[in-house]
């Protein structure tokens, strides 16, 4: 069963992976950090259930979707596992990526607009380049080996989306010490989790870093890993 989560508006606490990620979906949506039809959520499955995974269909309005609308895919390949459902997010591959190559429970990507304004500026669109993120008090809040600096990955946009998913995938794999997000260039921001309340959280840490590198804050180079 998954681990209750408590609702951020103070009703009681939410049991079922479906009804989570409707309820966080709404939460994103509301902040504008999900426009239109974007942005996607999901949780890997506890148990005997490890190997599938829930996640937000594509091409639906996040702020109004239901448990009944989440799409059963298998957690480590992004594959449906049920047929007659919602289609899956076109980023379910990236997901899964995540999931094969790391111990995330719950993935989280919005286009929230700091992280974003950062994605743009250092994004390339033929190669991988990093963000250095070093004394920001917020980097305690990501779960790193060392809070005292990271280098965030900004992946090319390709229009092959499972591209992007191998690119993602290889990173951690040569990466293990790699922060728990990464960035999309021309895009949007990837973060990951225990559960989803543990990834929103490492989300507004990012978000606010990044809130922050907008506004002229720059890295020393000598604190540097």
């Amino acid at each position: 069963m998954t681990t209750p989560v408590q609702d951020l508006r103070g009703t009681p606490p939410v049991t079922d992976a479906a009804a989570q990620l409707a309820r966080y979906s709404r939460l994103l949506y509301e902040r504008g950090w999900m426009p239109g039809t974007s942005g996607n959520l999901s949780v890997r499955q506890a148990g005997g259930l490890r190997d599938t995974a829930l996640i937000t269909p594509s091409g639906r309005d996040k702020g109004e979707l239901t448990r009944d609308d989440m799409v059963t895919v298998h957690a480590e390949t992004g594959e449906p596992r049920l047929h007659g459902q919602l289609r899956a997010s076109a980023e379910t591959c990236i997901h899964a990526a995540v999931y094969r190559t790391t111990g995330a429970e719950a993935v989280i990507h919005v286009h929230s607009p700091y992280a974003t304004v950062v994605a743009c500026r250092a994004g390339d669109p033929a190669r991988r380049t990093t963000v250095t993120l070093t004394r920001f008090e917020l980097l305690k809040g990501l779960g790193l080996a060392d809070p005292a600096a990271t280098r965030v990955p900004v992946f090319p946009n390709w229009s092959d989306v499972p591209r992007i998913a191998d690119d993602v995938a290889d990173w951690l794999h040569a990466t293990p010490d790699a922060p728990p997000g990464l960035l999309i260039a021309d895009h949007g921001i990837t973060v990951w989790g225990r559960d989803l309340a543990q990834a929103l959280a490492r989300l507004e840490c990012f978000e606010a870093i990044c809130q922050l590198l907008v506004l002229g804050a720059r890295p020393r180079e000598d604190h540097l890993p």
